[in-house]
C-alpha cells in the first residue's frame, strides 16, 4: 500500500511539473542591458498557452517589490500567445537579477522569468570598431581564446556586437557544448543598437588537458539556421594541474629550451607543402616530458623524434604546412606543446609560411 501511495504522490509531481512545462516561454531571461538611474525599464516575456485547454493566471509574484507586474486578467485559450510585462523601477545603481512567478491555473508549479541588468549614471557604448560580419549582426571579433586556464576557473571572454538590420534584433548563440554558456546584453537590440555578448568557460567540464576546440554560431534571431558566415571559432587551454607548483630553490626538475618560438616554412618539400625544424632541448636535471603537442588549425602536420627527453638530451620537432590551405585560414597557424616544466607548461610556436 506504501509503495501505491509512493507511487501516487510520483505520478502526480510530474503531472504538475509537466503542466507547468507546458506554458511555453519564447524567452525566460530578458537582459535590459544598461538603464540609467531612476528611469524606469520594461521587459516584455511572450509566453503561450500549449496546456491543451483554456488557463487563467491565478497570480504573479515577484522577487521585490521594485519590478511592477502586468499580465492579461481574462481567460487564455488553448495555443493562444500572452505576454507578462516586468518593469524595473532602477532605483538602486549596479547589477540586478529578479525572479517573477507566473502561477497559472494548469499547475501549482510557476513559471519563473528572470529580469536582469544594470544601472548606471551614464550609459556608455563600446566606441571601437565592428569589422567582422556574423549574419545580419556585427562583432569586433569572430575567435575568442581563453589562454592559460586552470582546473576549476570559469574565466569570461566578451565580443561586441552591433544590429547591422533594419529589424530588432534578439541575439542568441547555438551549438554551445556543455563547457561553454553565454548571454548577451541587452537581450534585444534596435536597428543600430550595440550590445555585448559574453562567453563563459567552464574548466571543470573540459575533459582534457591541453587545446580543446569548438565552432559555435551566433544568430540574429532564436530559430535561425546555423550558417557558416555566423561561426565563432572558441579556443581553450587547460593547463595540468602538476605544473602550477613553483620551482624548488635549487632549480632542480626539467627545463625546456627551443631554437626558434616564431617558425618560417620556407622550405619546399613539394609545390604545395613547406617545411621547417626545431630543436627542443632539455637543460634541466629531471626527464622533461611532452604531454600534448596539439595544432590550432588545419594545414599542418607535426612530428617530435621522442616525447620524453633525458637531461642534457633534444629532439627534433618537425613541421610542414600546406600553402594554399594555411594562407586561406582566417587564423593564425600556431603549435601548442604542453610540457612538465614547471616554468614553462605552455609554449606557443607562431608558424608562418613561404
Amino acid at each position: 500500500m506504501r509503495k501505491r501511495c509512493f507511487l501516487s504522490v510520483l505520478l502526480t509531481a510530474f503531472a504538475l511539473v509537466a503542466s507547468a512545462q507546458r506554458i511555453g516561454v519564447e524567452q525566460e531571461v530578458i537582459d535590459l542591458g544598461q538603464i540609467v538611474f531612476q528611469t524606469p525599464a520594461v521587459a516584455e516575456f511572450v509566453l503561450r498557452n500549449k496546456t491543451g485547454d483554456p488557463i487563467t493566471i491565478r497570480q504573479v509574484r515577484s522577487s521585490c517589490g521594485c519590478t511592477e507586474v502586468s499580465w492579461p486578467r481574462e481567460q487564455i485559450a488553448e495555443g493562444q500567445q500572452f505576454k507578462v510585462s516586468a518593469a524595473y523601477d532602477a532605483q538602486t545603481m549596479g547589477h540586478f537579477q529578479k525572479q517573477i512567478g507566473v502561477y497559472t491555473s494548469a499547475s501549482k508549479e510557476p513559471v519563473v522569468l528572470t529580469l536582469r541588468g544594470v544601472v548606471v549614471d551614464e550609459v556608455v557604448d563600446y566606441s571601437g570598431e565592428y569589422p567582422l560580419e556574423l549574419g545580419t549582426l556585427r562583432a569586433d571579433c569572430n575567435e575568442v581564446e581563453f589562454d592559460d586556464v586552470g582546473y576549476g576557473e570559469r574565466p569570461v571572454k566578451k565580443i561586441h556586437i552591433i544590429n547591422a538590420s533594419d529589424k530588432t534584433a534578439q541575439p542568441v548563440f547555438m551549438h554551445l557544448p556543455a563547457y561553454l554558456s553565454a548571454q548577451v546584453s541587452p537581450s534585444k537590440l534596435a536597428s543600430g543598437k550595440s550590445g555585448v555578448a559574453t562567453i563563459i568557460l567552464d574548466s571543470h567540464l573540459l575533459r582534457d588537458f591541453g587545446l580543446t576546440q569548438t565552432t559555435v554560431y551566433l544568430g540574429a534571431q532564436p530559430g535561425e539556421k546555423v550558417s557558416h558566415e555566423k561561426a565563432v571559432n572558441i579556443s581553450a587551454v587547460l593547463l595540468p594541474s602538476a605544473v602550477d607548483g613553483e620551482l624548488s630553490s635549487s632549480g632542480d626538475g626539467p627545463k625546456i629550451r627551443l631554437s626558434a618560438t616564431n617558425l618560417v616554412l620556407s622550405q619546399p618539400s613539394n609545390k604545395n607543402k613547406r617545411k621547417g625544424e626545431i630543436l627542443v632541448e632539455n637543460i634541466g636535471t629531471e626527464p622533461l616530458e611532452i604531454s600534448r603537442l596539439q595544432m590550432f588549425t588545419t594545414g599542418l602536420q607535426v612530428s617530435l623524434s621522442g616525447k620524453t627527453i633525458a637531461p642534457g638530451k633534444s629532439a627534433k620537432l618537425k613541421i610542414s604546412g600546406d600553402v594554399r590551405e594555411l594562407k586561406s585560414l582566417r587564423s593564425r597557424p600556431r603549435v601548442l606543446m604542453i610540457t612538465n616544466d614547471p616554468a614553462q607548461p605552455k609554449i606557443i610556436i607562431n608558424i608562418e609560411v613561404k
